[in-house]
């Protein structure tokens, strides 16, 4: 499975068996987070058989054996979130060409795991484990609703790009973002509050795998 593949079979998953991950798995996911860290200056860092992730309400509520999970930290600044965003997402697309399942905890994850970090800025978790089930995909808005293009004839990569936009887990799944197109270049309109950050760089990363980063140019 390849990463188009994986953005299409990824969906949202937040109980977990018992299942631990393989030595060959953790050395494959910590590799892929290295390479992630470096590439964005960032500071994540996957933790095994720890169930600190959440906190206890969510625990009795939602989620479900929530025992490996990668921190999302770095240096405080105001592009973290979107960096995060982006190499989360290339974190949950990667897990899941493994056979993993991933669930995005941007909200209800526990304060408390900065100390693995070195006290960095945390902006959530990414639980991840082989899943109970596989996840159900989520309620989709139309291309048209998130998407303008300036031009006569709509090019092909535009259109896969915004598909594939529309396959990010955004926050509450409101998908509260506008897509441009001008030519080939391309910007990214996005509101959701404490979440804009994170989104656009989800976002940014399932557009860029679905239109081909050699089509087009951020704005």
């Amino acid at each position: 499975m390849d990463l188009k593949e994986a953005m299409q079979k990824r969906h949202m998953v937040r109980k977990y068996t018992d299942k631990s991950l393989s030595d060959e798995l953790i050395n494959k996911i910590e590799q892929r987070i290295e390479i992630n860290n470096k590439a964005h200056n960032l500071n994540m860092k996957l933790m095994v058989n720890n169930k600190e992730g959440v906190s206890s309400i969510i625990k009795l509520i939602l989620a479900k054996g929530v025992n490996n999970f990668i921190i999302l930290a770095g240096d405080n600044s105001s592009s973290l979130d979107e960096r995060l965003g982006y190499a989360g997402c290339d974190m949950m697309l990667y897990a899941q060409t493994l056979g993993l399942n991933t669930w995005w905890v941007g909200g209800t994850f526990n304060r408390g795991v900065s100390k693995y970090v070195d006290n960095k800025k945390v902006t959530g978790i990414i639980a991840i484990g082989y899943g109970r089930t596989q996840g159900i995909p989520h309620k989709s808005k139309a291309v048209e609703d998130v998407s303008k293009y300036n031009g006569t004839i709509i090019p092909a990569w535009f259109i896969n790009g915004v598909d594939s936009a529309l396959l990010a887990p955004t926050a509450l799944n409101k998908q509260d973002f506008m897509i441009i197109g001008n030519g080939n270049k391309v910007k990214i309109e996005c509101d959701n509050g404490i979440f804009t950050g994170s989104n656009v760089g989800l976002i940014k990363y399932h557009f860029e795998l679905g239109a081909g980063k050699e089509n087009f140019e951020w704005e």
